[in-house]
């Protein structure tokens, strides 16, 4: 009875166990016994059925940090370090909500504030983000709350039917430059001009496909050279740009063996007597590590190194700057284009979705149709004239 004379019911309800295992009880109080009585059988329901979900004072910032840990379980440190990054936005702007209470409103503001604000310039929020970063964000922030459905925090997700505006995407792909990778005439060149190269072989292996963290991976016990086969297991890839973290492929398609095209294998040959010259010219001073790319005494070069390397051929050779990683992209167009089995490509390529490599990396120009232009001076009646 409350002080006013008012008459009030209230009971206690054992709700299950928290994350922790800590029981979790929750107090029903209302205006009738009759609506105390009602509440409890439902809470009671529901916790039968496996539907309930316990009042939780946790925000998304902790849920996040706990969705982290959960994923070290199945994904590589470089991929936990990515996921970190990316939720770097939603902790700034909604860390501080509790979970149960996020709305698809607030979710949806957040996602067109990022792509409006979200890029960094100096540490603050500056200009446009890229859609593709924005819808980055947004798959960890669903993966985590779809998580969060599972355990029993929320009902519902309230990101699930979150997207990126129509309107940002058209402002993004009419505005944002995205640096196509080579063409062929581009990659030949390249070929041609470092040709007399010290690492003219490893570069080849960017140049059949191989990722860069695969080519920095390569062991010569790895490599075949009298049956010309290529063997990748292992990867040495880069953690924040500082620190080499060897490890095996990124997944299990990844582990691979691919037949050498003649030119690498050739290269390989030669790379291979020249580092026995360099290392019996140097001595005590030459330390032997089995990997393929190293410098003149046996250092292994990482992926920055390599890629740093390559920028400097590429701007002697007055080519356009691009990634290594793209060289890929052109090397897998390349091979499409030249009737490659869809399940071949996608082998070569370290995938097990064939769809998937020829929607990631295989993009058609104007040039790549040429051939169907000139079936159509065909199907009209005769070769192309001249044009005056």
């Amino acid at each position: 009875m409350l002080r006013d004379g008012t008459v009030r019911y209230r009971t206690v309800v054992d709700a299950g166990r928290d994350e922790n295992g800590k029981r979790i009880q929750l107090t029903i109080t209302r205006d009738t016994k009759t609506a105390v009585k009602a509440e409890r059988d439902r809470i009671l329901h529901q916790r039968s059925a496996g539907t309930l979900i316990a009042p939780s004072k946790i925000t998304l910032g902790e849920w996040l940090d706990q969705w982290l840990e959960y994923k070290r379980r199945d994904v590589e440190e470089t991929t936990i370090r990515t996921y970190r990054l990316a939720l770097v936005h939603v902790r700034e702007r909604l860390g501080h909500v509790r979970l149960q209470e996020l709305t698809e409103d607030q979710v949806r503001d957040f996602v067109d504030e990022l792509v409006a604000t979200g890029r960094r310039k100096g540490g603050e929020p500056g200009t446009r983000l890229a859609v593709s970063t924005a819808e980055g964000v947004l798959t960890r922030l669903k993966e985590a709350l779809s998580r969060a459905v599972v355990r029993k925090l929320i009902a519902v997700s309230p990101a699930t039917h979150v997207r990126v505006s129509l309107a940002d995407k058209k402002t993004d792909k009419r505005e944002r430059a995205r640096p196509a990778p080579w063409n062929v005439a581009e990659v030949q060149t390249f070929i041609r001009g470092i040709a007399d190269d010290r690492l003219f072989a490893p570069l080849l292996l960017s140049l059949m496909g191989l990722r860069p963290a695969e080519v920095c991976g390569q062991r010569w016990t790895d490599i075949d050279l009298e049956n010309g086969v290529l063997a990748i297991a292992t990867t040495r890839t880069m953690v924040g740009n500082h620190r080499v973290l060897e490890k095996d492929t990124k997944t299990a398609s990844g582990e691979r063996s691919l037949p050498l095209p003649r030119t690498p294998w050739e290269a390989l040959r030669q790379f291979r007597a020249l580092q026995a010259a360099e290392q019996q010219a140097a001595g005590e001073g030459y330390t032997y590590s089995g990997y393929v790319v190293v410098d003149e005494l046996g250092i292994p070069l990482n992926t920055r190194q390599l890629r740093e390397y390559a920028y400097r051929l590429m701007a002697a050779l007055g080519l356009r700057r691009v990634r290594l990683y793209d060289a890929r992209h052109a090397v897998l167009k390349a091979l499409a284009l030249a009737g490659v089995p869809d399940v071949i490509l996608a082998a070569w390529a370290g995938h097990t979705n064939a769809a998937f490599t020829k929607r990631k990396y295989v993009s058609i120009e104007a040039e790549d149709m040429r051939g169907a232009a000139e079936a159509l001076d065909v199907f009209h009646g005769g070769e192309q004239k001249a044009l005056l």
